[in-house]
């Protein structure tokens, strides 16, 4: 019985070396040579103090700025410890409740804004952490922006199609344009 027992305690032990400290220390290592930006987690820097991750979206609902995606997350919205979407299937009378409340929210902000709100705007993302709009949404909230801020219809979609991420790898997804970033842009502007 020791005879079997030896190896495969060797094995054991080996493995959890080999793959629980060697591989994940080799890979951290390699990511911060390589990609020390994105392995630090796309952290926003301004003045010295973090103020976010690019990677992360952030609760917004003054009606100067951009609108995320809502958020599905327990405790409170963009809870990155407590990702996930809400499960709601379209024939869900929360998930209604929650675009109907949405909805309400967009037009209250922007009463004289009647064109067809954006999907991404009223419905959360799998992950209820997206960053993200599509350039629909930003265009459908550009004119609020420009108002409320005292800006140039023109300045603000300038902006949005300086902040537009293609797609990735050049056929992967949508274009998109990152809600912190644009926000984080127009408050410099003032």
């Amino acid at each position: 019985m020791l005879k079997q027992l030896k190896p495969a305690l060797i094995i054991f032990l080996s493995m959890t070396v080999l793959t629980g400290i060697i591989y994940p220390l080799a890979i951290t290592g390699i990511a911060q040579v390589i990609f020390p930006r994105q392995a630090n987690g796309s952290l926003i820097v301004q003045n010295g103090q973090v103020i976010g991750s690019s990677l992360i979206g952030q609760e917004f609902t003054d009606p100067k700025y951009f609108w995320g995606r809502l958020s599905a997350t327990r405790d409170h919205p963009y809870n990155a410890s407590a990702s996930g979407g809400s499960n709601y299937a379209t024939t869900n009378p929360d998930l209604l409740k929650q675009v109907e409340a949405r909805l309400k929210a967009l037009h209250d902000a922007d009463p004289a804004n009647t064109r067809p709100v954006p999907v991404d705007l009223v419905t959360a993302s799998a992950s209820g952490l997206d960053p993200d709009i599509s350039i629909a949404a930003a265009q459908y909230q550009a004119s609020r922006v420009a108002r409320v801020r005292g800006l140039s219809l023109d300045n603000v979609m300038a902006l949005i199609n300086q902040h537009t991420q293609g797609r990735m790898l050049g056929f992967l997804g949508e274009p998109r344009v990152n809600v912190l970033e644009l926000n984080l842009v127009l408050d410099e502007l003032k």
